[in-house]
């Protein structure tokens, strides 16, 4: 009678800092809760509605937590959620107030395009060199705002350090330079195009130079960008994780830029099948669970209408947004929040989305990654 009269054992306590993915256990004001999904700073006592990322599984106290519980395990290694962090190119796209973002939003950081090449000396484009200029200014506008900035270095054209820097060493330098300038805590290679991208050379020089920032800097997150198909990595992008592993190069995260590859009509699906194939080769390549390969998987993706006249509605994004959350996604980007603003029949240009929607709608959506 003791034994079936005893309460049932709360499982260890919640903790805001804690890291718990789907069936993971916690305890809260004597109520048990099971995770659905990918959470950190999510109380369960307010997040386990029908919707939300809890379950209630009904009160507890006494006795001890069953051993063969799940419980909330580290982050994989690199693997910690971001904040959702779209990109903002000062200079030209009519750049806006980071404070009216930020203001209208709730956006808590942003990633700022681009880090190039003066010879193997990092300079934001059309600039000399990373301070005294717009991009410096805007950095400190988005500081005083409360956000925060993650420099994207490289990108689609432009002169590149990658390129450039003949020797990983060299490269690792110029790297450092962005990384001190500015007391970052992350940084984005956007590794593109026949220069970076499908040089492998190139490509093998990149991921040398982050394993020495890595080394250098441990609490730097490292984060490659590139291109993708509608079921995953190509060749280029195959080649870039398995050497990324090969080379013990210590990326944390992985994010694929789902457009501009002819995905048609269903955005929604052709990212999803990108960002599963992605998650499916960091399995194989790296030995990673679900849940540990969706915590080094990024989506980037383009607001509005891209290049090649794919179409990604706010509706369409907030389902993005909805899958990446519930799988447990490290990053989540888009391109940009200078084309935020809606201009119907605009067609693809620089400071609106060439579709119908309220300005900073993508950005909004964003935010509640």
């Amino acid at each position: 009678m003791a034994a079936s009269n005893a309460a049932v054992a709360c499982t260890p306590a919640w903790s805001s800092t804690a890291v718990y993915v789907k069936d993971n256990q916690a305890s809260q004001n004597n109520h048990n809760y099971t995770a659905k999904w990918w959470t950190q700073n999510e109380s369960p006592a307010t997040h386990s509605g029908q919707w939300d990322v809890w379950i209630d599984n009904g009160a507890c106290g006494g006795g001890t937590p069953d051993p063969t519980d799940p419980t909330p395990s580290d982050p994989p290694p690199g693997g910690t959620k971001m904040a959702a962090a779209p990109y903002i190119f000062p200079g030209w796209g009519d750049p806006p107030a980071p404070s009216t973002v930020v203001n209208a939003t709730g956006i808590k950081s942003f990633t700022m395009a681009f880090v190039l090449a003066n010879g193997c000396n990092p300079a934001w484009d059309g600039e000399s060199g990373l301070t005294g200029g717009v991009h410096e200014s805007f950095i400190n506008s988005i500081k005083a705002a409360g956000a925060t900035v993650v420099p994207s270095i490289g990108g689609w054209q432009g002169n590149k350090l990658g390129p450039n820097c003949p020797t990983a060493d060299a490269l690792a330098g110029a790297y450092q330079k962005v990384i001190n300038t500015f007391g970052l805590k992350a940084i984005d290679i956007d590794i593109e195009n026949t220069d970076e991208f499908e040089n492998t050379i190139v490509q093998d020089r990149i991921l040398d130079a982050l394993k020495i920032i890595k080394a250098n800097n441990p609490s730097v997150k490292t984060i490659l960008t590139f291109g993708t198909s509608p079921t995953g990595p190509n060749y280029y992008g195959t080649r870039l994780v398995q050497q990324a592993k090969a080379k013990n190069a210590g990326i944390d995260i992985f994010t694929q830029m789902p457009f501009d590859f002819g995905g048609g009509a269903d955005m929604y699906g052709a990212t999803v099948g990108a960002s599963e194939g992605l998650k499916n080769l960091l399995k194989t390549t790296f030995g990673y669970s679900d849940a540990q390969a969706y915590a080094h998987l990024g989506i980037s993706g383009m607001n509005g209408l891209s290049d090649q006249q794919e179409v990604t509605s706010p509706d369409t994004w907030t389902r993005i947004r909805d899958y990446a959350k519930s799988k447990g996604l490290a990053r989540f980007s888009f391109w940009g929040v200078n084309r935020d603003r809606g201009c119907p029949g605009g067609g693809v240009v620089s400071n609106c989305s060439g579709i119908s929607q309220a300005d900073w709608a993508f950005t909004k959506i964003s935010a509640g990654f």
